[in-house]
């Protein structure tokens, strides 16, 4: 789960899935999808949510189903690049 989510309104127009700063949008099965475990809402990366701005339909809501606080975005994504940082054996 997270707060943002790619409805069924998508066009597949591709532009979102390249400004993902987190690698967390990929195409699903008929749309592209938004992984919940990656994204933080460009939280650590940008000011605004990235995919928002550029969806020509604004098909990215957010899900009021389950949404995640500026906190616990920033703890995703400090866990995320200290991922990344960690050297590979």
């Amino acid at each position: 789960m997270m707060a943002l989510w790619i409805t069924d309104e998508c066009i597949n127009c591709d532009v979102c899935e390249p400004e993902c700063p987190n690698q967390a949008i990929s195409m699903g099965a008929e749309i592209y999808e938004i992984d919940a475990q990656r994204c933080t809402e460009c939280v650590g990366h940008f000011d605004e949510p990235q995919c928002v701005q550029v969806c020509p339909v604004s098909c990215i809501p957010v899900n009021p189903a389950h949404v995640e606080t500026r906190a616990e975005l920033q703890a995703k994504y400090d866990r995320l690049t200290a991922v990344a940082q960690q050297p590979s054996t």
